[in-house]
């Protein structure tokens, strides 16, 4: 039990950073997302480390261009390590060398908890882990360097290791929602006085294991579409506590998520969007962005309906995300988050002259993320968008 005060306030997001296809930190994610135009595939071969295999990417699919863990990390702590925990790490790297070049560092420390969102971690070392056991002498017979990246939480544990982070450290399997889930669980952090600071995002990676997942997850309605990788994170501090130098970005409002359990998606997530609203005390109208998850088949295109009919197409259309990264899974709603932050900063950050924002313009306005699952999960988050995004 802890004595610390509860905090009520909302807590705001200071600092953002993202590995996608586009590639590493947050000045070449948010310049590609700029351009409007999706991310070229990559033909090069993905580095499966310690696997050893190197298949390249289906035709189309997005991957990080040119990475390979121990490349991009050093040959320090990486021998074992697989590629979603890479991607993790050089995410959180990149966060915190940007926050230092702003003069605002991350503190390491027992203040600073991770929270990391993901479907069901590295699923590449999982499946070398089954196989060896099948293939070995003995069904114990599976090399040691395998077993790390077994575990769900070895991206978040070995990151938060790597950079001295002692704080809480917390993986969620949530699949396309986790981003947002993860959101929701840092900020109950931060309410409870946990945690000083926490950073939050979610990570998957691109392998062969999680391609043919992927196949036989689609439903028969379900078009093909590229697959995605990376990792996006977000410094989330309380509104109150807000480390030197670092500007507030955006709010987080609300955040509702639930489970469909009446075979009725479309109305568990309008359910849901209702209640984040009226949480937020924001109406329609307030919104400058509403950004669904990108689920493909019937149910992606029911959220895609709702959120048109309660925002109108310029809203739903003003953050493109999915159609430019491919389907990033269980990193798809912390790449909406970073995305809208991006967005918001190039349509400017002014407030009009009038009584009401101008219709360009994101500052003082707020932003819908939603996301749904084929497992029937479902989250909103609203935020409201502060400043100047970095």
């Amino acid at each position: 039990m802890t004595s610390a005060a509860v905090r009520t306030d909302r807590p705001v997001i200071t600092a953002w950073s993202a590995v996608s296809a586009f590639g590493l930190g947050r000045a070449a994610h948010r310049a590609g997302l700029a351009t409007g135009a999706p991310a070229a595939p990559v033909d090069q071969a993905v580095d499966q480390e310690p696997a050893g295999t190197a298949p390249a990417g289906e035709p189309g699919d997005r991957l990080v261009p040119g990475f390979e863990v121990r490349k991009v990390l050093g040959k320090a702590g990486t021998r074992t390590m697989d590629r979603s925990t890479g991607l993790a790490a050089t995410a959180v790297r990149e966060l915190l060398a940007e926050a230092e070049a702003d003069r605002a560092p991350v503190p390491a420390g027992a203040g600073t908890a991770l929270v990391l969102g993901t479907t069901v971690g590295g699923v590449q070392g999982q499946h070398d882990f089954i196989q060896a056991s099948f293939e070995g002498e003995k069904p114990y017979d599976v090399p040691a360097q395998f077993m790390p990246s077994v575990l769900m939480n070895c991206a978040a544990a070995a990151s938060a290791i790597r950079y001295g982070f002692r704080g809480p450290n917390t993986t969620l399997a949530g699949g396309r929602p986790a981003g947002l889930l993860a959101l929701g669980y840092a900020r109950r952090l931060l309410a409870a006085g946990r945690a000083e600071r926490a950073l939050v995002g979610a990570v998957e990676e691109y392998s062969p294991t999680r391609a043919a997942y992927e196949r036989h997850l689609r439903g028969p309605q379900e078009q093909p579409v590229p697959l995605g990788e990376g990792c996006a994170v977000l410094l989330m501090e309380p509104a109150d506590a807000i480390g030197a130098g670092r500007t507030p970005l955006a709010e987080l409002l609300a955040l509702d998520s639930r489970a469909d359990v009446d075979d009725d998606q479309a109305g568990t997530l309008a359910a849901c969007v209702e209640a984040a609203l009226t949480d937020s005390g924001s109406t329609p109208g307030d919104v400058w962005a509403a950004v669904p998850g990108g689920l493909g088949g019937p149910a992606g295109a029911a959220e895609q309906a709702l959120l048109t009919r309660l925002f109108g197409a310029p809203a739903v259309h003003r953050v493109p995300v999915h159609q430019l990264l491919g389907d990033t899974s269980g990193a798809s709603g912390a790449f909406q988050l970073t995305a809208t932050l991006a967005a918001a900063e190039a349509a400017g950050t002014a407030p009009g002259t009038g009584d009401e924002p101008e219709e360009g313009t994101a500052a003082g306005r707020t932003a819908v993320l939603t996301s749904v699952d084929r497992d029937g999960t479902v989250a909103c988050a609203v935020l409201r968008l502060l400043g100047e995004a970095r």
